[in-house]
């Protein structure tokens, strides 16, 4: 059996920091680039994980991203199946969608760059949020949100433009609307047009999350560890 099936949704959204975590806990990245015409599996039978990244699209946007379908087929075979999930930005989404919640295209204000989120009562027994402080900064590059939860989903961080951050749904499946694969370096990246448009400065977001990375890296090193551990323990 391999390690985690990683969904890859932009030829610049790769998982990054994510897919080495992973590898180091055990869990080798085999990263399907999707939106280059790579092949998802059927089922998810051969794999431990599914993670699915982030990506300009909303989840159910098959005419412009024709293999969400199959993603949203094995987001909800790892629900039934009870195979760990981890959702990033467009992948949150989709999970969220598949489990019977609500999203909604370029709603709100926007957000860029390291952004303060604050983690919710539910998340201090959250077998991979608890005892993270109960606030803590995480690079953000959003227009679309999650504004209604599924049924069964435990709620554990929002921010103060884009209230549903991270979830839980069920025991083994989580989604977070941040990156936690982003660096200084992939927010340098980013087109400084767009973010002007959006109210921006990148070379302020570069600055802000140079500031923010030692902690960040922390963090979300350790949540991946956590999730790396919980799939390899069996939960």
């Amino acid at each position: 059996m391999q390690g985690a099936l990683v969904v890859q949704n932009t030829p610049t959204g790769g998982p990054g920091r994510v897919g080495d975590w992973l590898g180091e806990d055990g869990l080798p990245p085999d990263v399907v680039h999707a939106y280059d015409g790579g092949e998802l599996p059927e089922t998810l039978a051969d794999h431990r994980c599914l993670v699915v990244l982030g990506g300009g699209f909303m989840p159910d946007a098959d005419d412009r991203a024709p293999w969400l379908a199959r993603a949203r087929e094995l987001a909800a075979e790892a629900l039934k199946t009870r195979v760990p999930v981890l959702g990033i930005c467009l992948g949150a989404q989709l999970l969220a969608h598949v489990a019977g919640g609500t999203v909604r295209a370029r709603h709100g204000l926007p957000e860029s760059g390291s952004t303060e989120l604050t983690l919710r009562p539910e998340a201090l027994e959250d077998p991979l949020f608890r005892g993270l402080p109960a606030r803590v900064k995480a690079v953000e590059h959003r227009v679309d949100a999650i504004t209604r939860l599924p049924r069964d989903a435990y709620w554990l961080a929002s921010s103060e433009r884009c209230p549903v951050q991270a979830f839980r749904v069920g025991e083994r499946a989580w989604g977070v609307q941040f990156h936690p694969e982003a660096t200084p370096r992939s927010v340098a990246g980013w087109d400084a047009e767009s973010l002007r448009e959006q109210g921006f400065d990148r070379d302020e977001l570069v600055r802000q999350a140079e500031l923010d990375e030692p902690a960040a890296a922390a963090n979300w090193r350790l949540l991946l560890g956590r999730f790396a551990a919980f799939v390899t323990d069996g939960g």
